[in-house]
C-alpha cells in the first residue's frame, strides 16, 4: 500500500480545523490519537460515524485517547454539518476537531484515498481510513474501509486496549480477544522473566509439538 501505513511517522502537517489551526504532532502530544477520515460532509454513513465517535468520546478519553476527524470540505461546512450530527445523535456534542481538506491534499499525504470512489467531478474521495497514532507519533494500527462500509467503534475501542496492553506488558492479544480476557505472553519473554513479570502466574497450553510457546496470563 503506498503512503502512510503501520510503523510510519505521522507527518507533522499544519492543518485547519473547526477548532482552529494546529500541527498534528502538537495535537497528539503524549497521547494516543485516532485520526479518521470521511468521504464528505452531509453524507449519510459519515454522519452516523461521527455521531458514534461522539458517543464513544468519553470511553476513548478514559483511556487517554484523543480523536481527530478529517473530511474534504471547508470549516464552515464542517460547522453546519456538526449541527446535523448532534441532532441525529440526540444532542450529544461533537467535541473533537475535524480537519478541513477542500483541496484534497491531506488525504494523499495521510494515505486516506479510496482507490475506486470519485465524486461527480471525477476527483478521488477519501476512504474510511483510520490511523491509531502512538505518543511517539508513529502509526500503530490502520483500518481502511471502502466508502460504502461504516466502521465498528467497538472494534476500534478493542484494538486501542490491545495496543496499550501490548506496549505496557510485553503481551499480545489472541484472536477474538475482548478486554478483561487473558492475553498471550510475547515469545521473546522467557519463562523465568514471565514469572517475574506476572507473579500471579500464567498458563501454558499443552500442544502436540511439545513447545511451550502459547502462554496465557491476565493483566
Amino acid at each position: 500500500m503506498p503512503g502512510l501505513t503501520i510503523g510510519d511517522d505521522l507527518p507533522n502537517l499544519q492543518v485547519e480545523t473547526n477548532h482552529g489551526k494546529m500541527k498534528l504532532h502538537d495535537y497528539v502530544g503524549d497521547s494516543y490519537t485516532i485520526l479518521f477520515s470521511h468521504p464528505g460532509d452531509f453524507t449519510p454513513v459519515c454522519t452516523t460515524e461521527l455521531a458514534m465517535m461522539a458517543a464513544y468520546a468519553s470511553k476513548f478519553g478514559e483511556r487517554g485517547v484523543k480523536l481527530l476527524g478529517l473530511s474534504c470540505d471547508d470549516v464552515q461546512s464542517h460547522n453546519e454539518w456538526i449541527k446535523d450530527i448532534e441532532a441525529y445523535n440526540k444532542g450529544q456534542k461533537v467535541t473533537y476537531p475535524i480537519i478541513a481538506d477542500p483541496k484534497r491534499e491531506l488525504i494523499k499525504q495521510l494515505n486516506m484515498v479510496d482507490p475506486d470512489e470519485t465524486d461527480s467531478s471525477g476527483h478521488k474521495l477519501p476512504s474510511r481510513a483510520l490511523h491509531i497514532v502512538g505518543p511517539d507519533k508513529k502509526i500503530k494500527l490502520s483500518f481502511l474501509y471502502p466508502a460504502s462500509t461504516g466502521r465498528n467503534m467497538d472494534e476500534v475501542l478493542r484494538v486501542v486496549e490491545s495496543l496499550q496492553k501490548a506496549a505496557k506488558y510485553k503481551v499480545a492479544t489472541p484472536a477474538n480477544w475482548k478486554p478483561g480476557e487473558p492475553v498471550v505472553i510475547a515469545p521473546g519473554v522467557s519463562n523465568e522473566e514471565a514469572k517475574e513479570m506476572f507473579p500471579h502466574g500464567f498458563d501454558t497450553a499443552n500442544l502436540p509439538s511439545g513447545k511451550c510457546y502459547l502462554r496465557f496470563t491476565n493483566v
